[in-house]
């Protein structure tokens, strides 16, 4: 059987909506994950066929590949947060962000398909101060050098009922009555991940978004000190946030990295906090002027 859509990437918090909103417009899906079993809510979507592959490999990329139609899309929206330290960055970001684009990239032209939708990130930019930023810089120049037909987008810290940004907070603040915090004034502007996944399947259908770079944002700039007391809220927690010099911070995340527990802030997270999260001056908010979108608020957040 040949898809209209080849998702990969899709059995993380974005793909899982996205995959849904692309069976909602009729495309058939194929999602390829090496975890099965954790896509399980992904299979009650009759025209999203999941099969276990391992994309990193190029010769099942070649093979999913040439599953999809002449005119049909893939879709690219792996990420990873963190990384051990290297210059410009270490293999997991290299592999994640620069290596599998490229893969794709080749896999696609060898079977002649075109029509190619990247996920990158807001800031993303090859000479960034951190690891995270230049590896999806780098990811965007292997697209952009490409022949394809691609559209890149790039979204803030991205919200949602299963995201793993204010929900952790929000499970922080509930468990901790006081909360020290470094880089409490560093800016996000969080997108709603129903208003990504809509960006990126209206632009399927819009070919006018083709070679074209879009910011996704929301619609209000939060710091960091308020998108946790947000958190707090939305869990009804009392915990009282104490500002601490940025150099804590640094220590901090030190400390987090040598935890046997999964990273909840690195020394590259602060790097990339060290430049602001938003729309920069003089760029188009995407979502409302190009895509037409009525942007969702963390406020009215599940």
């Amino acid at each position: 059987m040949k898809y209209d859509i080849l998702l990969i990437g899709g059995n993380g918090f974005v793909g899982r909506v996205l995959a849904a909103q692309l069976q909602a417009e009729g495309y058939s899906v194929l999602l390829p994950t090496r975890h099965v079993v954790a896509a399980r809510e992904l299979r009650m979507l009759p025209k999203v066929h999941i099969e276990e592959s391992d994309i990193h490999e190029f010769d099942v990329l070649q093979e999913l590949c040439s599953r999809v139609k002449s005119n049909g899309a893939v879709i690219n929206l792996v990420g990873v947060l963190h990384d051990k330290p290297a210059s410009p960055y270490g293999k997991i970001f290299k592999a994640a962000h620069v290596d599998l684009p490229k893969n794709i990239i080749t896999a696609m032209q060898m079977h002649g398909l075109k029509r190619y939708l990247h996920m990158s990130a807001l800031g993303a930019n090859s000479h960034g101060p951190s690891m995270y930023q230049r590896s999806k810089g780098d990811g965007e120049e292997a697209v952009k050098a490409s022949n394809l037909a691609w559209t890149i987008f790039r979204p803030s810290v991205i919200f949602g009922e299963q995201d793993q940004f204010i929900n952790l907070f929000a499970k922080l603040t509930s468990v901790f009555p006081v909360m020290p915090l470094a880089n409490s004034r560093a800016q996000f502007q969080p997108v709603s991940v129903d208003d990504v996944a809509s960006a990126f399947t209206k632009a399927l259908r819009m070919p006018n978004t083709i070679y074209e770079s879009y910011d996704l944002v929301g619609p209000k700039v939060y710091t960091m000190r308020e998108i946790i007391e947000l958190a707090a809220r939305k869990v009804n927690a009392r915990c009282v946030i104490i500002p601490v010099p940025d150099f804590v911070g640094y220590l901090q995340a030190l400390a987090f990295e040598y935890l046997p527990v999964p990273t909840l802030m690195s020394r590259d997270n602060i790097a990339s906090m060290s430049l602001p999260n938003i729309l920069p001056v003089n760029r188009v908010d995407a979502l409302t002027q190009v895509f037409g979108i009525s942007r969702r608020t963390l406020e009215g957040m599940k």
